[in-house]
């Protein structure tokens, strides 16, 4: 039988993964950077993401401030925009994209590409035609096909900084799809088969490329210290191998980022004042032991950044219950979040915009599409007396939610909101029917 509970009141516990800014309002609503959830989801209608633009920067500065002596790059896939591009300049952080679209955003909107790094398993030449006539400031290079195809885009007497992604044997993330540091994927070139050496030895005989230093990415969703710790011994391994051969001191140490958000309240984060300090420690002992100077530390947070600072907003179509199963089906889903089809992730959405006294009832929240696998959540506690009409908000939607968004059912990608200090402003309007007719000229 469907277990049935009491009303629930909101504690502090459950507002727990939600953007700091976050308070009751009346009715049952919620205010996020002092503005009603329910007078975005009126204004902008509905799906629709709101991003809590102080909440956002606070996170930047988190980080400036753990890792003072490092760089911090935003990992551009979690989500861009152009005000994303913006707040980032702002916060003195760099940007990690991976591809010539977001470089090409990036600088359009005035980002200093110097401040860029390209990296990806798979750069088509025209994506490193467009870094190179921007200005990128490092590419990260992935694969060996890779080194003399842009040392000829180079050209003589051009220079290019790049570094090696270098894959070092740790198996780490929240999801298998999402472990990136292991051998038996399509990223980098690993320590074990000694292909990264051999990488190396071949731009280092590529005049036109400056190797400044290694790039290492584990995977996303990762909530313990020691992983991290692996890679730093195994990447200064490395270092003082290629110091050894070549006589090479590389200045840069790039540690990726994959830093661990909790989804739902009680769930583990990474704590981020632990890896840094633990980090420094282990770094500077690394690289004492192997005789090297210490280099540059280089980290790319994305969802930590964008993930917790973002919220969707769904209306509810409909209500059926079928046998021990109550199915609540929203006006979005997988087009605008395709992370619960891909790694079955559970979030903690909550009903907004009025006060129920029902009790409340587990059901599962579907979206709109064709597909078994459209579901958002499983398990979600929600007033027995839910109904078309009512608005339910998702927090920590912020990351791969629009950025992994697709054309499926031809329903159109939600706006993107910003909140702050009472204001509510587009960022990224909806997109139209007219949107999607306007590309298909086949007729």
């Amino acid at each position: 039988m469907t277990t049935v509970r009491e009303p629930a009141v909101t504690t502090s516990e459950e507002l727990s993964v939600w953007p700091a800014s976050t308070a009751e309002h009346h009715r049952g609503d919620l205010a996020v950077g002092g503005v009603p959830l329910t007078e975005v989801a009126e204004r902008f209608g509905t799906p629709v993401y709101v991003m809590d633009e102080a909440e956002v920067r606070e996170r930047c500065r988190t980080y400036r401030h753990a890792f003072p002596e490092a760089e911090v790059l935003y990992a551009a896939k979690a989500f861009l925009c152009r005000a994303m591009v913006h707040w980032m300049d702002e916060e003195g952080l760099g940007l990690d994209v991976c591809s010539g679209g977001e470089l090409e955003l990036a600088v359009t909107t005035g980002f200093p590409a110097e401040r860029i790094v390209l990296h990806g398993n798979a750069k088509s030449p025209r994506d490193l035609e467009t870094a190179l006539r921007l200005g990128v400031g490092r590419i990260v290079i992935d694969s060996p096909s890779e080194i003399a195809r842009l040392a000829a885009a180079v050209g003589p007497g051009g220079r290019q900084k790049v570094m090696v992604r270098v894959v070092p044997g740790i198996s780490a993330g929240g999801h298998e799809k999402i472990r990136t540091g292991t051998a038996d994927q399509k990223f980098g070139l690993s320590i074990a088969d000694g292909y990264a050496q051999h990488a190396i030895g071949r731009i280092l005989d590529q005049p036109q490329l400056e190797l400044t230093g290694l790039h290492c990415h584990l995977g996303s969703q990762i909530t313990s210290v020691k992983p991290y710790l692996l890679a730093v011994r195994r990447m200064v391994g490395l270092m003082a191998r290629l110091h050894e051969q070549h006589g090479l001191v590389l200045p840069e140490l790039n540690l990726g980022g994959g830093h661990g958000v909790a989804y739902r309240p009680g769930e583990q984060a990474l704590d981020l004042t632990a890896l840094a300090r633990k980090v420094r420690a282990e770094l500077s002992e690394a690289c004492a032991a192997a005789g090297l100077p210490v280099p540059r530390l280089i980290i790319e947070p994305g969802r930590a950044i964008a993930g917790p600072s973002g919220i969707a907003l769904y209306h509810v179509l409909s209500v059926k219950r079928t046998g021990d199963h109550t199915f609540v089906a929203v006006d979005g889903g997988m087009s605008d979040n395709p992370r619960p089809a891909l790694y079955g992730v559970r979030y903690a959405l909550r009903l907004i915009g009025r006060q129920s006294t029902a009790p409340t009832t587990p059901v599962t929240v579907v979206g709109r599409h064709c597909e078994a696998g459209d579901v958002i959540a499983t398990d979600v506690q929600l007033p027995d007396d839910v109904h078309p009409g009512d608005l339910l908000a998702v927090p920590v939607a912020g990351a791969y939610h629009l950025s992994m968004a697709s054309g499926y059912n031809m329903v159109g990608r939600p706006p993107v909101v910003a909140v702050r200090d009472g204001h509510a402003r587009l960022l990224v309007r909806r997109e139209s029917l007219d949107d999607i007719r306007s590309r298909d000229v086949g007729l």
